[in-house]
């Protein structure tokens, strides 16, 4: 709307509110919802009291809209827009490094292979000091900060300070920026003779290429069997999940379908092409695993093509559609329903405008006992669906209920390990430890299935733990306790320093063997 027509508009808006409000409305003559949202702005703007931002205003009268909607309609600024695409795009413009903070400097944990910082020569073990001549160590500056520093257009260069044990001097590196994938495909191992594991973050550009590179590597390694793991992956997109169910099942097989209000009934189906139709599956979920998540988990067991193992899915089966603003923003809209082929809506219930009941959902589990006890789980006959081939009953109502319940063990979480992670004193410990002893770890410990059989973390390690524990005042309640901790402690810190020497699938091969779930899946595949 140009200048002289809102000044048209001001001195009626002036004039009529001399009138009366009611008096006002009437002379309006146009009574639709957008015209009154659009008055009600300018006059916002125009007469207000203070001075106000217009654009915030927008914005602010966009999320009231959705907030009286389903939980999951949103409302992103452009910079949300991109910070929540680039997990799922797979790649993002950096210098390629792992790393995590010990106390408040940058360590590399690893540099991605074939990386820009690896090219130049960027080793495990060294400190960032400085970007582009400006200090990032010892000035407690926020890690968000220093992401930002690091990262920038491809072919861009930066400019950065290390130092490295046993180097004197400070370190000088010149960095081209560059793609740095993402990778979505978390660990892929064989975990026993002929059984293979796969654990899948999320779902994103490209996740059905690296899981087909991981089955790919596994079948040549003598995989028969799979256990697909999807704790924890709160989803993606719904053509990557479909894409990766498609590689179990049969041509024709139904994999989801999506139906709304104003959209049509849309069916997605397998083609038949998929490489791992032949073999055991078992899928692993938690409450935690939403979304595209919730597609493969509910194709596989309707479709009576393998087992699930662990407990209900979040329940999330609302499908978004992203309409773009002018501005780089974005609206995320609910069109439709996912439903799985059996026809159970993965949608969990919700109250439209109560997001608070909604996001207590896995508290109020914790109270009622459905994550600890399957006693306490109780399904209405109206809620019973059957599979599609063996008839075997499984329930809608909202998630995916697993096949074999496997509770969450809250007894090896004790309060006093959560007291020391969350003041980051094991992983603080843990990085110290490995930066230290570096490279007598990587003399001695050449061959994973070594260490993995072998190694046991030093009692020195725990002791340093423990008493900065002791320092910053956190204490196990009695000797139980600490004997529990100690327990789930040492296998954390083997786990992690299996990580810092090879990577993700060796943390996961180390953790998983005391893993319920795990190991529920492997005696499933073992004994069907």
């Amino acid at each position: 709307m140009n200048n002289i027509k809102k000044a048209v508009l001001l001195t009626l808006l002036i004039g009529q509110s001399a009138i009366g409000s009611a008096q006002f409305r009437m002379n309006m003559g146009d009574e639709s919802p957008l015209r009154k949202l659009q008055f009600a702005e300018m006059a916002i703007t125009n007469l207000y009291v203070d001075s106000v931002d217009e654009k915030k205003l927008a914005e602010d009268a966009i999320r009231g809209m959705l907030d009286k909607l389903d939980p999951h309609s949103s409302y992103l600024t452009p910079k949300e827009v991109k910070d929540q695409n680039e997990p799922l795009s797979g790649n993002f413009e950096g210098i390629g490094v792992q790393f995590n903070m010990i106390e408040d400097t940058l360590l590399v944990i690893q540099p991605v292979t074939n990386g820009p910082s690896e090219k130049v020569g960027i080793i495990a073990g060294d400190r960032i000091v400085s970007v582009n001549d400006t200090a990032i160590a010892g000035v407690k500056m926020p890690k968000e900060e220093i992401m930002k520093r690091l990262r920038g257009p491809k072919g861009t260069t930066v400019h950065l300070g290390v130092v490295r044990q046993g180097i004197k001097d400070l370190l000088k590196f010149t960095v081209v920026r560059d793609k740095i994938p993402m990778k979505s495909v978390d660990a892929a191992y064989i975990i026993r003779p002929g059984i293979g594991y796969i654990r899948v973050g999320n779902f994103g550009a490209t996740t059905h290429q690296e899981f087909l590179e991981s089955i790919d590597k596994l079948q040549a390694q003598g995989m028969k069997h799979l256990i697909l793991d999807l704790q924890e992956n709160g989803g993606g997109y719904l053509k990557a999940a479909v894409d990766i169910a498609n590689e179990f099942l049969e041509a024709g097989d139904l994999i989801v379908y999506t139906e709304g209000r104003r959209v049509p009934r849309t069916e997605y189906t397998a083609d038949g092409d998929g490489v791992f139709r032949q073999g055991k599956v078992v899928v692993l979920v938690d409450s935690y695993s939403a979304s595209a998540s919730e597609i493969v988990t509910g194709a596989v067991q309707d479709q009576d093509r393998g087992l699930v193992v662990g407990r209900r899915t979040f329940g999330k089966g609302l499908v978004q559609r992203p309409i773009d603003l002018p501005d780089g923003s974005m609206i995320r809209l609910t069109i439709a329903h996912y439903y799985t082929p059996s026809g159970r809506c993965i949608q969990k219930p919700y109250t439209k405008g109560d997001h608070k009941d909604y996001a207590m959902d896995m508290v109020n589990r914790l109270k009622s006992g459905e994550l600890t006890n399957a006693d306490s789980i109780h399904f209405a006959d109206s809620l019973k669906y059957e599979t599609l081939r063996e008839h075997r009953t499984v329930y809608g109502g909202g998630g995916i209920m697993p096949d074999y319940y496997v509770p969450l063990d809250t007894t090896i979480y004790t309060k006093f390990h959560r007291e020391l992670a969350a003041k980051s004193i094991v992983i603080q410990h843990n990085l110290r430890y490995v930066d230290n002893h570096r490279k007598e770890l990587q003399s001695r410990w050449t061959d994973f299935a070594d260490f993995k059989a072998n190694y046991e973390v030093p009692q020195t390690l725990i002791d340093a733990i423990i008493a900065e524990g002791e320092k910053q005042g956190v204490k196990p309640r009695d000797e139980d306790e600490l004997a529990k901790t100690l327990s789930y402690l040492r296998l954390q810190l083997k786990a992690l320093i299996a990580r810092d020497l090879w990577d993700m699938s060796e943390y996961f091969s180390v953790f998983n063997e005391q893993n319920a779930m795990v190991n529920k899946a492997l005696e499933v595949l073992t004994h069907q």
